[in-house]
């Protein structure tokens, strides 16, 4: 006749899943309950990019930077449009982060950007499943492909451009629509 266990081998043996099944648990809500910074990140990121260069650029006439692709404002799925803002995110981080931006831009407000960026990328990236998940398809339509294009589009012109003050103003005038457009599109899948 078997022994029935303690309660403290019980306790001892069965802490393990218990612990694993709480922090489970405690990621899953911090994930889906958003702090209420999240709402402000988009337009705080949008006064640091304008802090960072107070005087402007003398005029140029370089061709026009690459558009934002607007087919990511038709992503319906909040996973979907979490990781493509996870994506964006990341590129505008290391596009930003660059050695080559200008020296007239303000360090501190670049530093605050960058370091908000990465706190709201570490977020993210602590609550998605792998991407490959969420966007199976290679083909055209997957959005993680055509944010890549795009941010590959800039760094080609940044380097047409010998990355000259007034090509990083162009991109960082594309950060702002990016900011604006991210804000629309996690805001608008969660409505």
């Amino acid at each position: 006749m078997a022994v029935p266990a303690s309660p403290q081998h019980r306790l001892r043996c069965g802490a393990p899943a218990l612990l694993l099944l709480l922090t489970a648990l405690a990621t899953s809500l911090a994930c889906h309950h958003r702090p209420e910074r999240d709402a402000t990140f988009p337009w705080r990121s949008l006064q640091l990019l304008q802090d960072m260069a107070h005087s402007p650029t003398p005029p140029c006439h370089y061709q026009q930077a690459p558009l934002f692709p607007h087919t990511l404002l038709h992503i319906t799925h909040p996973q979907q449009a979490d990781a493509a803002a996870l994506r964006i995110l990341q590129h505008l981080f290391h596009t930003l982060s660059s050695p080559s931006t200008p020296q007239h831009w303000h360090n501190e407000a670049r530093q605050q950007l960058l370091n908000s960026l990465q706190h709201r990328i570490q977020h993210l990236q602590h609550c998605l499943p792998d991407n490959a998940t969420l966007f199976p398809g290679q083909g055209p339509r997957n959005p993680l492909l055509t944010i890549n294009k795009y941010f590959r589009n800039i760094q080609d012109f940044l380097r047409t451009h010998n990355h000259s003050a007034c090509a990083w103003d162009h991109v960082r005038l594309e950060a702002r629509l990016c900011f604006q457009r991210l804000h629309n599109l996690t805001r608008t899948v969660r409505h």
